[in-house]
């Protein structure tokens, strides 16, 4: 028995990285997945290499390996049409909705005199008004459930900040804010919003050219460099390990935890 058995899930992001783990491992514990990504070619000011469609055929395939159903279409979170339209489709082959968890998001390192109008707005586009948007396009089916978790993907840079990445930090803390006003109003139907705050994690977000990027723009200011620097020998987490605290948000052994802010960083926001 799993602790998920009978629950259906919707995952932003889904195509690899922490959106893929997250997609396994609640698909391990029983839950069938709707899953959507863009498995396409990021904004342009974004550095690391961009998921694929077979990427996304690939998050399908490790699902059912864990005896998993998944119905998964790629998608813009953007896009809060084609966003209901999955989930219908994925509520009408599953039968209901019990967790959303808005995983997608883009990370752009750049100085603040670097940052453009048009990098600036797709931060907030994808990272704000896309969660806000899988929100909505989910948040009735929980309804119609009588309850179910929301979990939020913000950062570290939700909770203190991430330097030389002011668009990002805004974006991080907006959602604080927004899983504290969804839980307040969502509570009346026994649903809880979270948001979970990841430092480094090891995806494929560190590929490309990201390495460079963040590099480039520590020498602004190198005095900034250290502050995501943990308490623990591990510097970064594995997606993994965030996804064992999304698995115990989606379960019933959290169902007396809303508006929480849940750290995964090694302490790096307390250093």
């Amino acid at each position: 028995m799993g602790r998920l058995d009978d629950k259906v899930a919707f995952i932003t992001g889904v195509a690899r990285g922490q959106g893929r783990t997250h997609a396994v491992r609640l698909a391990r514990e029983g839950a069938r997945i709707i899953g959507i990504d863009l498995a396409g070619p990021l904004p342009g000011a974004v550095p690391y290499d961009s998921a694929t469609p077979g990427d996304l055929e690939q998050t399908r395939r490790l699902v059912e390996a864990e005896g998993g159903k998944a119905h998964l279409a790629q998608g813009d979170v953007r896009d809060l049409d084609a966003l209901k339209s999955v989930v219908e489709e994925g509520v009408s082959q599953f039968g209901g909705l019990d967790v959303i968890v808005a995983n997608a998001g883009i990370c752009v390192p750049e100085t603040w005199n670097e940052i453009t109008p048009k990098s600036f707005a797709d931060v907030l586009d994808i990272n704000v008004t896309g969660v806000w948007n899988t929100v909505m396009a989910g948040a009735d089916h929980l309804i119609a459930r009588g309850g179910g978790s929301v979990i939020l993907t913000s950062s570290a840079a939700g909770v203190k900040m991430q330097p030389f990445m002011v668009h990002y930090t805004t974006s991080k803390h907006a959602l604080v804010g927004m899983a504290r006003a969804f839980a307040a109003e969502l509570g009346n139907h026994n649903i809880r919003v979270n948001t979970i705050h990841p430092g480094g994690v090891n995806t494929p977000m560190g590929s490309g050219s990201m390495q460079q990027r963040l590099e480039e723009t520590f020498a602004a200011n190198p005095r900034l460099a250290g502050m995501g620097m943990t308490f623990l020998n591990q510097f970064v987490a594995e997606p993994e390990e965030v996804s064992n605290v999304v698995a115990f948000l989606a379960s019933d052994e959290s169902t007396f935890i809303t508006a929480s802010r849940i750290s995964i960083d090694g302490g790096a926001t307390v250093f």
